[in-house]
């Protein structure tokens, strides 16, 4: 089947290459000029393990390609995905869907045949039905429908939650639109994948609920190590004891700095924004916002008391700047806020990643010294800070790490470590609820 995926950023790139795989021919569309120049040279915008492969494969072997031009990319498609950007409104915390609602009219003037619109972006219930609305303006003679399928993919494991999710959702409300999503997903009966079928609002409010429940359970079991660090229990026991529970589960049980990342911060704040509007309001979700946003914040007291109660005129090397291993995104990243929070109150702050210090230097204080390696940043200062649990730092040579500091403190807000293993070698360790 022929695809255009308008938008060629995160989960447009994915989608598009993942679907070229699958056998179809696919178009992404972006008016970035130097993202399309980039990815005709093979280069890739953005950092997801083994993504430069699939895309490159695909693009040697003719079902793949990128352009400016929506209109040739339209040409005899089955289906537009839209998979623009829906960041968070400025003022408000509602969904930004400028984006969506612009690429819907640009649709709309160039449709000549039967075509399925397709909103992958994640976008409040009733968008779907907006997007149906603005082209019947526009073209109200064209032959179309309109679905939601939102996507459910992790960041540094995208490509694997495409061709092997849990299930695929799809939202439509003619069975001709069912048909051709039918085809699309095909390739994934051979993992007897379920699809589900839901309409269209029901899909939209699906992918809004399961990322709340998810940032939900994050947040309650970094309460719980709030609650275990006052009480000398270990909260990576008691993750374990809920989580062998079958109804709790034990994904999404790991405490730490608490959740960033392009989904859980705007895609929570749009669902209490959308609750609000419809007079249904979410206190759950409203609580799970808020205790995050003052986590992140309280995270540098946290790392200033085991500092011996102040930072200032000491250097502090940090360990991770993306809001998770395997990317280079740093949207809503705990680091955003830790960083500097410790150059606020007088520190020095030495930082490495393994992909994201590019992304980094935009969004941190221009006074952050960047490291090529571990082992570098630790050089001289006074404590080692661990953000994000990159493989590399969980192999750490920590007497090599000791020596290159001026004092052994750890503060290990990934509890990668165990102070059994760190305390003996000098260090002072703390980590998160135990």
């Amino acid at each position: 089947m022929r695809i255009a995926m308008i938008g060629s950023g995160y989960v447009g790139l994915v989608s598009g290459a993942c679907f070229a795989d699958f056998g179809h021919t696919v178009t992404c569309v972006d008016k970035d000029e130097r993202k399309i120049n980039a990815l005709l040279q093979g280069e890739i915008p953005i950092y997801e393990p083994g993504l430069d492969v699939l895309v490159n494969g695909n693009r040697f072997a003719g079902r793949l390609s990128f352009t400016t031009d929506l209109s040739s990319a339209m040409k005899d498609v089955d289906a537009v995905f839209i998979a623009v950007g829906t960041p968070t409104r400025r003022g408000d915390g509602h969904a930004d869907l400028s984006y969506v609602y612009a690429a819907a009219e640009e649709i709309a003037a160039l449709l000549s045949r039967y075509t399925v619109i397709v909103t992958k972006s994640t976008v409040p219930v009733g968008t779907a039905d907006e997007v149906e609305a603005i082209i019947r303006r526009v073209a109200p003679e064209a032959d179309f429908s309109v679905a939601s399928n939102p996507e459910f993919l992790r960041e540094g494991a995208a490509i694997d939650d495409f061709k092997r999710p849990d299930r695929v959702v799809v939202g439509a409300d003619d069975e001709r639109a069912r048909e051709v999503l039918r085809k699309l997903y095909r390739p994934l009966n051979l993992n007897e994948t379920p699809i589900m079928f839901t309409n269209r609002r029901t899909a939209e409010l699906i992918k809004y609920a399961a990322n709340a429940f998810l940032a939900t359970k994050i947040t309650f079991i970094n309460e719980m190590a709030d609650i275990c660090e006052k009480t000398g229990a270990n909260v990576q026991d008691v993750a374990r004891g809920i989580g062998l529970d079958r109804r709790i589960g034990s994904k999404f049980l790991h405490a730490g700095p608490g959740y960033g990342g392009s989904c859980f911060p705007k895609d929570t704040m749009a669902l209490v924004r959308t609750a609000e509007q419809y007079q249904a309001p979410t206190r759950i979700v409203e609580a799970v916002v808020e205790a995050n946003a003052a986590r992140k914040k309280r995270m540098v007291d946290k790392i200033e008391s085991a500092c011996g109660g102040s930072v200032k005129g000491k250097t502090i090397a940090i360990l991770g700047l993306a809001f998770k291993p395997e990317t280079d995104d740093m949207r809503d990243a705990p680091s955003l806020d830790i960083v500097p929070g410790l150059i606020d109150r007088g520190a020095t702050v030495q930082a490495h990643d393994p992909q994201s210090i590019k992304e980094a230097k935009h969004l941190l204080p221009d006074s952050v010294i960047y490291c090529d390696d571990p082992y570098l940043t630790a050089k001289d200062a006074d404590a080692v800070v661990i953000i994000t649990e990159w493989n590399e730092y969980r192999a750490l040579n920590i007497e090599r790490l000791g020596k290159a500091l001026r004092r052994r403190v750890m503060i290990d807000l990934r509890n990668i470590y165990k102070s059994e293993e760190i305390v003996p070698l000098g260090f002072d360790y703390t980590s998160v609820g135990r």
